[in-house]
């Protein structure tokens, strides 16, 4: 009797979106604390282009026998639940995979993930919008937990990158925490961020109490912030040397179902934008990671299995 099996995207050797493959993986059961879940939709991250162009493979962040598997969010439907697990089958969840070297990754048909990495979907959120939450938002709400709360005499806070994913949701978090927030984006995209509630600029002018960059590039560094000011970037790897005074901090994103919940929750109410470009085939996954590659669209790529 042959064994059951799902099929997921992953890369053997990295290559481009070329080298994208769909294979057939076994099935396997959730254990103690664990849920099996049937994934209805995976957003393409940046993150992904990079393991498929083998930039963390050369980096010496990935080492996979076999192949790689893509994919950081999700959102679907319980399949079934370990034992200690308290959720029911059928139960609309959300939740991220982290870490670069993983054979099994969020494109895919089925996920087996642990219990406490997962929220419950509000009935108010499609699972489409709800899969572009988990990786972005908690991001987003773990660099507002390193600026922590603002005070009456430094509270301007820069947000480089306020069009971006990433870079609107900590636009829509910060105020909570106290900061005035300004978005830094493309002349462009102005209408989108002061929708958020944020002023607008196109260029990072010094003086800012508090800087985030969320860009790949961060070229402006520190130079925005001002003396004992705060800086927090997304790239560990390109994180500025302090001076100044200046605390410097980069985000390692941590799974949090809890926390989660409070980002679903809030973005069912409208408080928390999720934009979705297009939602396409998971057997297309190749055309979306090119056509994401080519850039200047605002919002997400989610594939459906």
């Amino acid at each position: 009797m042959s064994t059951p099996t799902f099929r997921a995207a992953v890369v053997r050797t990295p290559g481009g979106p070329d080298s994208i493959e769909i294979v057939d993986v076994p099935r396997t059961e959730p254990g103690p604390g664990e849920v099996a879940v049937a994934v209805a939709a995976a957003p393409v991250n940046p993150t992904d282009l990079g393991v498929v162009g083998g930039l963390f493979h050369e980096l010496g962040m990935i080492d996979q026998p076999t192949h790689t598997g893509l994919g950081w969010d999700f959102a679907g439907t319980v399949l079934a639940a370990g034992p200690g697990v308290d959720l029911a089958v059928g139960t609309r969840v959300a939740g991220v995979v982290l870490g670069f070297d993983r054979d099994f990754g969020t494109y895919a048909e089925q996920l087996v993930v642990p219990a406490a990495d997962l929220a419950v979907v509000p009935d108010g959120l499609d699972l489409v919008a709800a899969s572009t939450v988990p990786l972005n938002g908690l991001g987003a709400a773990q660099i507002v937990d390193l600026l922590g709360d603002a005070t009456a005499d430094g509270n301007r806070l820069l947000v480089i990158g306020a069009a971006g994913a990433i870079g609107a949701d900590v636009t829509s978090l910060a105020p909570d925490r106290g900061w005035q927030v300004t978005g830094l984006a493309r002349a462009a995209d102005e209408q989108f961020v002061r929708g958020l509630g944020a002023d607008f600029v196109t260029e990072a002018e010094p003086g800012w109490d508090a800087v985030v960059d969320t860009t790949s590039q961060q070229v402006w560094g520190l130079a925005p912030v001002r003396d004992g000011g705060a800086f927090v970037g997304v790239r560990p790897n390109l994180v500025p040397s302090a001076e100044r005074g200046i605390t410097v901090n980069a985000l390692v994103t941590q799974s949090d179902g809890p926390r989660l919940g409070q980002l679903l929750a809030r973005a069912a109410d409208g408080r928390l934008p999720t934009r979705v470009h297009a939602v396409v085939p998971l057997v297309q996954a190749a055309d979306a990671h090119r056509a994401m590659a080519k850039g200047g669209t605002r919002g997400r790529y989610v594939l459906e299995p």
